[in-house]
């Protein structure tokens, strides 16, 4: 286990596909900037998850792209940091995160529908152990989070959203619950609806010259990246 460091910036972290990315991620966010004191969000686009299928997943740079979009004037960062750390698993990414980035207080941010197959993530126990977590409750999901075999691990380890505001120090494993009102926005909707999304982004033909730029490492994501 590598320590949070005393002092740092309180730093949330979203991981997804943002395939594409929605109001709903810029919400939870910002939500829990408040509720726990962050100073910023870091979204973790990344190149491919290994619980969701390639079909259908829009290209690196574009994903990236939306996420800028909606992250437009709001402490968020968007990166595809993974890419370059060629990590695939989440343990692998926090961990070097950590070790990268050692002026950061991390908390990683999930959704309940996530929680609910934590215990299907590589080293879960050890992910948990690495920095505080904050679920992101939602409807319906109540009982199958309590009935999952990581909050079986993880229940033991409660903690109130305030324990993280103003400490100098932060420990894990910490599992805090944050309740907001739910928005409806869906990434499986939006693609139902426009199939072609990525190719309408309005700055989709120089996104295909010069690609977009990673705003942690600041270096370009290729218009071609996948």
């Amino acid at each position: 286990m590598i320590p949070s460091p005393t002092h740092g910036v309180p730093t949330g972290l979203l991981g997804g596909s943002f395939n594409p990315a929605h109001g709903g991620h810029r919400k939870i966010s910002l939500e829990a900037m408040r509720a726990i004191g962050l100073r910023e969000v870091w979204w973790l686009v990344s190149p491919g998850n290994p619980l969701k299928p390639r079909v259908g997943m829009a290209p690196l740079a574009s994903r990236v792209a939306s996420a800028r979009r909606q992250a437009r004037r709001a402490p968020i960062r968007v990166t595809a940091i993974e890419r370059e750390l060629h990590t695939r698993y989440t343990i692998d990414t926090l961990r070097k995160l950590v070790r990268r980035y050692p002026r950061r207080r991390f908390v990683w941010l999930m959704g309940a529908d996530n929680l609910k197959q934590f215990h299907r993530w590589r080293e879960w126990r050890n992910l948990a152990r690495l920095m505080p977590i904050a679920v992101i409750a939602r409807p319906g999901y109540d009982d199958a989070v309590l009935a999952s075999p990581a909050m079986a691990w993880l229940g033991r380890y409660r903690k109130p959203p305030a324990s993280l505001n103003f400490r100098e120090t932060w420990s894990a494993p910490a599992l805090l619950t944050l309740r907001f009102d739910p928005d409806p926005s869906s990434a499986t909707a939006i693609r139902r609806a426009d199939p072609d999304w990525a190719d309408r982004l309005s700055d989709q033909e120089e996104l295909n010259k010069i690609g977009v730029r990673d705003q942690v490492t600041y270096h370009v994501i290729p218009g071609d990246a996948a």
